[in-house]
């Protein structure tokens, strides 16, 4: 954990620096019981100041900025990972400063009970890293198919993988999911059903509160508009039908598999 990594490293320092210290004086003859004390409170002080809050950070993109183009451009991959995400994580470290380290998955389901800087900003680290994870290349993505399990679980659930995306998109509408916010693919809390759920702001459906049960996001995609203005303005729906072709399916299929298996949400780089 990074604020145990820090720590130790302080504490390491510190004791090589004291040690030395006490050892050379020692050595000389010219120590003392009272110094050799104040050595000793003085390395226990440094010890236990908390370290600085950088348990979270901002995952690198695992395709270059400009690879999911022409569906979504460049400057906005560029602003919305290296701005808008990295505002998120360095809130969440602001506010979990001093505090044990937490799995970012696991500060999720009490988010809502944490308060606004925990439920906004973890919730926005938490939901990006999660979307740029589900994404490839077009060329890529286009190879790409949900598994014979994630597919019957779809046609169990909507009829069929076009009626799932139609059903999607109007979910992500203007008027269905008014302002910012993400529309996400769960699986259900029993694990036998996915459900479509929109969520306002940062929120996710992991948090307990949000929905009517706590559920596991497969997919999901960001439509504040900060994801997609540059390109497409005001033409939310555009953004929405053009996604399709940059979702790596192999990618869902996985978290699919994660969630029924493990009945929990799926874990994020960062």
């Amino acid at each position: 954990m990074a604020k145990l990594s820090v720590a130790l490293s302080v504490l390491l320092v510190g004791s090589t620096s004291a040690w030395s210290t006490i050892s050379m004086k020692a050595q000389t003859g010219s120590n003392t019981r009272r110094e050799i004390l104040q050595k000793g409170a003085a390395l226990a002080t440094v010890a236990s100041v908390p370290a600085a809050a950088n348990a979270y950070a901002v995952p690198d993109l695992k395709y270059p900025f400009e690879a999911l183009e022409p569906y979504i451009d460049a400057p906005t991959m560029k602003i919305h990972h290296d701005k808008h995400h990295a505002t998120y994580v360095a809130n969440i470290n602001k506010a979990t400063e001093g505090k044990p380290d937490v799995d970012i998955l696991e500060l999720q389901l009490n988010a809502l009970e944490a308060g606004p800087a925990v439920r906004n900003n973890g919730g926005g680290h938490y939901n990006h890293a999660f979307f740029w994870d589900e994404m490839a290349p077009p060329e890529e993505a286009k190879k790409t198919k949900p598994s014979a399990e994630l597919e019957t679980m779809i046609n169990k659930s909507f009829g069929s993988i076009d009626e799932m995306k139609s059903a999607f998109e109007a979910r992500a509408a203007p008027g269905a999911l008014f302002g910012s916010g993400w529309v996400w693919i769960c699986v259900n809390a029993a694990g036998n059903e996915l459900k479509l759920v929109g969520t306002p702001n940062q929120d996710n459906p992991l948090m307990k509160g949000v929905a009517d049960e706590v559920m596991f996001p497969i997919l999901g995609l960001d439509v504040w508009e900060h994801a997609y203005y540059l390109k497409y303005q005001n033409r939310r729906p555009e953004y929405v039908s053009n996604w399709w072709n940059v979702v790596n399916w192999d990618k869902v299929s996985e978290n699919f598999a994660y969630v029924v298996e493990k009945k929990s949400g799926v874990p994020v780089r960062g």
